[in-house]
This record gives structure tokens, sequence and C-alpha cells, in this order.
């Protein structure tokens, strides 16, 4: 093989080399990074920006170079061997062998790798390179690739450096592993993807958990629930709780009585705002961005049937992206707390079994399994701070533990807490055979 035959090849490998290292530093830099470089004022960022701003272009025409300089490598490494070597199959062997190892080695593996680590000089240098490459080649780089498409069934070819949803959250993820990014904020890119397939039925506050007041009510009414809940914003209903009818806001409340303390006995429709109604089939970010628009914060949400599923807040789409969103009411609280005299202070979640074995008692339900669930059935409504039932537990099977003076358990809601107001706990108290309340029953809530 001449001297000039090897010569010619190598060149052509290190243009191979240098457009394979173009396309990894394209494919590694953002418009943004390329806007930062123009602003730091770095040599060769306006060249930078112009090549970021259309990136399908250049990175087509990287690839188009790449590939002209490895196969004409390839053509003159083969007719080297050919003219050298006597017997054709070895000259074909030799050349296939001596062009894999060099195209896997010094185009496949080396400059990617310099070019994802290096990527903003990277860009820079091809930029140099590509800008008076795409004016005199013009079209044909486009030409060429529509030529591909037109032979290739599918979507053709990528319009940038990911062609699917799943390559990008790889990257995130690669970013993540190499702690590029940290781990919070790739969890918080993954979730921005799936705030695109959320629908508002997964992100509302159900309809079974709502604070809500009856049209009729006073606004003295309202300001004490308001205050008792812990809610700024509450749903106003008329005929029924499927019929959502606006949504009166603390600050309303709050504004009119300050004015004049006459406007307390006014009825709640004439401080109430009109409600914004969506579907529950709707995409969380879509509405999200509605809300952002209308300066609205409060969405009630319509089921299928045109009832009431719900209310969904900016808060709680917000949530999907950077998890829950607690404030400095929050605290970690043990599931039973002992205070004496049978009185016990428990989670609203704590199973009615647990509750049961406090008092060696069986306590199942077959609507809830809960404590705040159950004080919820008692009431026929959701319990708000202060709210009370008594459970009738005198049929109850006991074990040898229990007491036999025990009627019932008093359950009262203790304060809300948490950015929904959910009550958190519940204080359980005996009623035993002396004590004068009714039992079987709930007792009533006032204000509510």
């Amino acid at each position: 093989m001449s001297g000039q035959l090897v010569a010619a090849a190598v060149v052509l490998v290190c243009v191979a080399w240098l457009a394979a290292c173009a396309e990894a530093g394209l494919a590694s830099t953002t418009s943004y990074r390329a806007e930062e470089a123009v602003r730091s004022g770095r040599r060769g960022g306006a060249k930078l920006a112009a090549v970021a701003a259309d990136p399908t272009r250049y990175l087509n025409l990287a690839l188009l170079l790449r590939v002209a300089a490895e196969m004409a490598a390839g053509a003159l490494v083969t007719y080297g061997f050919v003219h050298t070597v006597e017997e054709t199959w070895q000259a074909l062997a030799a050349a296939i062998g001596t062009m894999v190892l060099v195209s896997y080695v010094a185009v496949g593996v080396s400059p990617r790798t310099i070019g994802r680590q290096h990527p903003l000089n990277t860009a820079t240098a091809a930029a140099y390179v590509l800008l008076p490459l795409a004016r005199v080649l013009g079209p044909l780089p486009q030409l060429l690739i529509l030529l591909g498409n037109a032979l290739t069934p599918g979507r053709g070819f990528r319009k940038g450096p990911f062609a699917t949803e799943a390559e990008l959250r790889a990257m995130v993820d690669l970013a993540g592993r190499e702690a590029l990014i940290e781990d919070e904020e790739r969890r918080m890119v993954h979730s921005v993807f799936e705030l695109g397939d959320t629908l508002v039925r997964e992100v509302m506050v159900p309809r079974t958990e709502l604070i809500s007041i009856e049209r009729f009510k006073t606004i003295r009414q309202a300001l004490t629930l308001a205050l008792r809940s812990g809610f700024s914003r509450i749903p106003v209903t008329g005929e029924n709780e499927d019929d959502v009818v606006g949504i009166v806001y603390l600050k309303d409340l709050a504004r009119k009585v300050h004015i004049n303390r006459g406007n307390e006995t006014e009825k709640v429709s004439t401080a109430m705002r009109p409600a914004a109604f969506v579907p529950d089939t709707k995409n969380a970010g879509d509405l999200l961005r509605e809300m952002q628009k209308a300066r609205n914060h409060v969405a009630v949400v319509i089921d299928e049937y045109g009832g009431t599923a719900g209310i969904v807040t900016i808060e709680d789409i917000l949530e999907e992206i950077v998890g829950e969103i607690t404030d400095e009411y929050d605290r970690e609280l043990p599931p039973v707390e002992d205070l004496g005299a049978g009185r016990h202070r428990v989670t609203a979640r704590l199973d009615l079994g647990d509750l049961g074995e406090l008092y060696g008692l069986d306590l199942e339900d077959e609507d809830v399994e809960t404590v705040g669930g159950l004080l919820a059935k008692l009431l026929g409504r959701v319990p708000i701070a202060g709210a009370k039932a008594v459970v009738d537990v005198s049929g109850a099977r006991a074990d040898r533990t229990a007491d036999p003076s025990l009627r019932g358990l008093r359950l009262t809601a203790e304060s809300p807490a948490g950015r929904r107001n959910r009550i958190v706990t519940v204080l359980v108290e005996p009623v035993r055979a002396t004590a004068p309340e009714t039992e079987g029953a709930p007792a009533a809530e006032s204000g509510s």
C-alpha cells in the first residue's frame, strides 16, 4: 500500500473523527447554553448561537460529513489491500478488519467521549466549520435526508438530539447517576413528564373530604366554619352537595365583617365568587396553565354524570411536581398516645382493629377501616375541629381485658393540620355506665 494512499486514509479518518466530535458536542449543547456563551463574551459564541438555533440542520450536516469521510477511508483502505495482497478474500478480510477497528475506536468511541465531556468547546469549534460548509452545500444534506425518509417507513429523521421521551428520561437518569444533577431534581423532571399524562381526578380532593356550606347560611356561620376548619376557600352549595353555586373566600368574609359588623347576618351567597368548573378527565398540566392565566387558584371538578367529584387547587397540581407541600403545623405524630384514665390520642388513620385492642374490644365495621372514617360515618359529614360522636360498644365482642362498665367511646376531632387542613388526631375517651351521655348516637356538632 503506497504512502500517499495511507496518508489520504488517515486524513479521512481524522475528518470523520472531527465530525463525530461535532455530533456529540452539538447534541449536548442547548440554545440556552449557547445564549449564555454569547452573554459571557465567549469567543465564537455568536457562531455557536447560530448553530444552536437550528440544531437539526447542522447535526445532519455533521452526520453527512462523518459518513462520507468514513466511507471514503474504507474505500481507500480496501483499494490498497487489494493491490497489495495477492488473494482477494485475504485483502477484503484485512480491509474489513482494519476499518472495523479504526471506525470503532477512532470514530465511534473516542470522539463521542470528548464531545460529551467538552460540549461547549467542541460545538464552538464545529460551528466555525459547519456554518461555511452549510452555505457551500446548500440544500444537499436536507435532500439526502428527504430521500432516506421516502425509502424508510416511520416518522423519518429525528428533529433533534432526542427522538423519544424515553431517550430524554434516560438522559436525565444518566445525569443523576453521574451527579450532574441532584436526585431531587431528577425526580422533579420525571414528575413534569408524568404531569402531562395525569388527569384532574387523580390529584383532586374528593367530595367525601370537602367542607362546604349552604348558600342560605349567614356570613357569620361561614366565617366560623372557615376558622374552625382552617380552609380559606369553601364551596357554597345550593339544593344539594352536587349543586355548587360558588366559592366563598375567607378574605372576603373578613373584609365584609371588618367594614360593617351588621354584614354578619347577610347570607353567604352575597359574599361568594363564581366557581370555575372542569371535567375530571381534563389534563392536569393544561389546567395548571389555565389557572395561572385566569389567576384562579381553585376549580370544582365535575364527573361524567354532572355531579361534583371534588375540587382541585393549584397546590394540588404543584404537589405532583415538587412533592407533598407541608407547613409549620405538620409534625410527626405517634399512632397512639396514652393520656391516662383510659383516654388516648390517636391518629385519624389508625386502624379500627388497633383502636379496639386498646380497650379489649372488637370494633370491626363493614363500611370504614379507620378512626377518622368511623367519626365521619357517625357524623354523616366530614369532621372538623371539635366535632364529637359516641360509638356504642355495649354489643361489641370483648375479651378479658375489657372494662365491664364501658358502654361507649367518645371520639373528638382535634385541630386540623397540613395544607389541606385535614383532621390528623382524634381524642378517644371511655363512656362508662355512670356517664350521662346518650349512648349509641353521635353528639351534636355546634357551628357546622
